[in-house]
Protein backbone atom coordinates (compact mmCIF):
# COMPACT_ATOMS: atom_id res chain seq x y z
CA UNK A 1 0.00 0.00 0.00
CA UNK A 2 2.58 2.36 0.71
CA UNK A 3 3.89 1.80 -3.05
CA UNK A 4 0.86 2.95 -4.44
CA UNK A 5 0.74 6.28 -2.44
CA UNK A 6 4.15 7.48 -2.85
CA UNK A 7 3.49 6.20 -6.81
CA UNK A 8 0.42 8.44 -6.78
CA UNK A 9 2.65 11.30 -4.98
CA UNK A 10 5.12 11.01 -7.63
CA UNK A 11 2.73 11.55 -10.50
CA UNK A 12 2.71 14.39 -12.69
CA UNK A 13 -0.06 16.60 -13.16
CA UNK A 14 -1.82 15.96 -16.67
CA UNK A 15 -1.60 18.26 -19.25
CA UNK A 16 -4.78 20.08 -19.40
CA UNK A 17 -4.48 21.35 -15.80
CA UNK A 18 -3.11 24.31 -16.35
CA UNK A 19 -6.28 25.14 -18.84
CA UNK A 20 -8.28 24.42 -15.47
CA UNK A 21 -6.79 26.94 -14.05
CA UNK A 22 -7.02 29.65 -16.64
CA UNK A 23 -10.94 28.22 -16.90
CA UNK A 24 -11.20 29.25 -13.23
CA UNK A 25 -9.78 32.83 -13.42
CA UNK A 26 -11.33 33.14 -16.36
CA UNK A 27 -15.26 32.75 -14.02
CA UNK A 28 -14.07 34.29 -11.48
CA UNK A 29 -13.28 37.39 -14.16
CA UNK A 30 -16.61 37.11 -15.09
CA UNK A 31 -18.52 37.00 -11.53
CA UNK A 32 -16.21 39.67 -10.81
CA UNK A 33 -17.71 41.84 -13.81
CA UNK A 34 -21.00 40.77 -13.15
CA UNK A 35 -20.82 41.67 -9.64
CA UNK A 36 -19.69 44.95 -10.57
CA UNK A 37 -22.11 45.34 -13.42
CA UNK A 38 -24.59 44.93 -10.71
CA UNK A 39 -22.83 47.56 -8.22
CA UNK A 40 -22.91 50.01 -10.76
CA UNK A 41 -26.56 49.37 -11.18
CA UNK A 42 -27.84 49.69 -8.16
CA UNK A 43 -25.54 53.19 -7.60
CA UNK A 44 -27.40 54.39 -10.72
CA UNK A 45 -30.60 53.84 -9.17
CA UNK A 46 -29.78 55.23 -6.04
CA UNK A 47 -28.58 57.95 -7.73
CA UNK A 48 -31.63 58.64 -9.96
CA UNK A 49 -34.12 57.91 -6.44
CA UNK A 50 -32.31 60.55 -4.56
CA UNK A 51 -32.18 62.94 -8.03
CA UNK A 52 -36.17 62.45 -7.84
CA UNK A 53 -36.45 62.64 -4.43
CA UNK A 54 -34.14 66.32 -4.42
CA UNK A 55 -36.60 67.33 -7.36
CA UNK A 56 -39.63 66.55 -5.67
CA UNK A 57 -39.22 68.21 -2.39
CA UNK A 58 -37.08 70.91 -3.54
CA UNK A 59 -40.08 72.20 -5.35
CA UNK A 60 -42.06 71.51 -2.45
CA UNK A 61 -39.76 73.95 -0.18
CA UNK A 62 -39.35 76.28 -3.25
CA UNK A 63 -43.47 77.17 -2.95
CA UNK A 64 -43.41 77.27 0.47
CA UNK A 65 -40.20 79.81 1.01
CA UNK A 66 -42.19 81.83 -1.46
CA UNK A 67 -45.09 81.62 0.40
CA UNK A 68 -43.53 83.00 3.26
CA UNK A 69 -41.68 85.68 1.58
CA UNK A 70 -44.85 86.74 0.58
CA UNK A 71 -46.01 86.48 4.17
CA UNK A 72 -42.71 88.62 5.25
CA UNK A 73 -43.48 91.18 2.35
CA UNK A 74 -46.85 92.16 3.52
CA UNK A 75 -46.11 91.96 7.36
CA UNK A 76 -42.90 94.82 5.80
CA UNK A 77 -46.28 96.84 4.08
CA UNK A 78 -47.44 96.98 7.68
CA UNK A 79 -44.82 98.21 9.49
CA UNK A 80 -44.26 100.71 7.03
CA UNK A 81 -47.76 102.33 7.01
CA UNK A 82 -47.43 102.05 11.08
CA UNK A 83 -44.22 104.31 10.41
CA UNK A 84 -41.47 101.26 11.80
CA UNK A 85 -39.32 101.72 8.42
CA UNK A 86 -36.25 100.44 10.15
CA UNK A 87 -37.88 96.96 10.69
CA UNK A 88 -39.83 97.01 7.58
CA UNK A 89 -36.42 97.74 5.66
CA UNK A 90 -34.82 94.31 7.47
CA UNK A 91 -38.27 92.28 6.64
CA UNK A 92 -38.10 93.48 3.08
CA UNK A 93 -34.72 92.64 2.92
CA UNK A 94 -35.27 89.18 4.13
CA UNK A 95 -38.46 88.29 1.76
CA UNK A 96 -36.53 89.00 -1.25
CA UNK A 97 -33.68 86.91 0.22
CA UNK A 98 -36.71 84.46 0.28
CA UNK A 99 -37.97 84.77 -2.75
CA UNK A 100 -34.80 84.22 -4.42
CA UNK A 101 -34.01 81.10 -2.30
CA UNK A 102 -37.83 79.85 -2.94
CA UNK A 103 -37.11 80.67 -6.73
CA UNK A 104 -34.50 78.63 -7.25
CA UNK A 105 -35.68 75.61 -5.41
CA UNK A 106 -38.59 75.72 -7.16
CA UNK A 107 -36.58 75.84 -10.46
CA UNK A 108 -33.85 73.87 -10.11
CA UNK A 109 -33.44 70.33 -10.94
CA UNK A 110 -31.92 67.82 -8.54
CA UNK A 111 -28.86 67.28 -10.69
CA UNK A 112 -28.50 71.09 -10.06
CA UNK A 113 -29.01 71.21 -6.28
CA UNK A 114 -26.62 68.43 -5.54
CA UNK A 115 -23.82 69.93 -7.73
CA UNK A 116 -24.21 73.48 -5.93
CA UNK A 117 -24.46 71.23 -2.32
CA UNK A 118 -21.51 69.52 -3.98
CA UNK A 119 -19.76 72.77 -4.96
CA UNK A 120 -20.49 74.54 -0.96
CA UNK A 121 -18.87 71.40 0.06
CA UNK A 122 -16.22 72.20 -1.38
CA UNK A 123 -15.49 76.15 -0.86
CA UNK A 124 -16.24 75.75 2.16
CA UNK A 125 -16.23 72.21 4.46
CA UNK A 126 -16.69 74.11 7.53
CA UNK A 127 -19.73 75.52 6.87
CA UNK A 128 -20.94 72.16 6.46
CA UNK A 129 -19.60 70.61 9.07
CA UNK A 130 -20.87 73.45 11.31
CA UNK A 131 -24.49 72.95 9.38
CA UNK A 132 -24.44 69.19 9.96
CA UNK A 133 -23.60 69.75 13.82
CA UNK A 134 -26.56 72.55 13.80
CA UNK A 135 -28.74 69.98 12.48
CA UNK A 136 -27.81 67.44 14.71
CA UNK A 137 -27.85 69.14 17.50
CA UNK A 138 -31.33 69.99 16.31
CA UNK A 139 -32.01 66.93 16.04
CA UNK A 140 -31.18 65.46 19.47
CA UNK A 141 -33.16 68.06 21.16
CA UNK A 142 -36.25 67.22 18.94
CA UNK A 143 -35.64 63.75 19.79
CA UNK A 144 -35.03 64.50 23.84
CA UNK A 145 -38.86 65.98 23.62
CA UNK A 146 -40.38 63.95 21.95
CA UNK A 147 -38.98 61.16 23.87
CA UNK A 148 -39.88 63.00 27.61
CA UNK A 149 -42.98 63.54 26.31
CA UNK A 150 -43.95 59.73 24.93
CA UNK A 151 -42.47 58.48 28.40
CA UNK A 152 -44.65 61.20 29.97
CA UNK A 153 -48.15 59.88 27.81
CA UNK A 154 -47.44 56.14 28.75
CA UNK A 155 -46.98 56.40 32.58
CA UNK A 156 -49.43 59.16 32.76
CA UNK A 157 -52.93 56.80 31.80
CA UNK A 158 -51.96 54.24 33.89
CA UNK A 159 -51.84 56.70 37.56
CA UNK A 160 -54.65 58.96 36.40
CA UNK A 161 -57.35 56.71 35.07
CA UNK A 162 -58.92 55.19 38.19
CA UNK A 163 -59.09 51.63 38.43
CA UNK A 164 -62.30 49.38 37.71
CA UNK A 165 -63.04 48.01 41.11
CA UNK A 166 -62.17 51.58 42.72
CA UNK A 167 -64.97 53.24 40.10
CA UNK A 168 -67.79 50.49 40.26
CA UNK A 169 -67.33 51.06 44.89
CA UNK A 170 -67.63 54.97 44.18
CA UNK A 171 -71.24 54.84 42.45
Amino acid sequence: MEQSVSVRENRTPPDDAPRTGEQSQGKAQEVADKAQQQVGAATGRAREQLRDQVNRRSSDAGERVQSTAADVRSVAEELRRQGKDAPAKYAEQAAEKAERLGGYLHESDGDRILRDVEDLGRRNPWAVVAGGMALGFMASRLLKASSSERYRLAHEPAQAQPSRLDAGSER
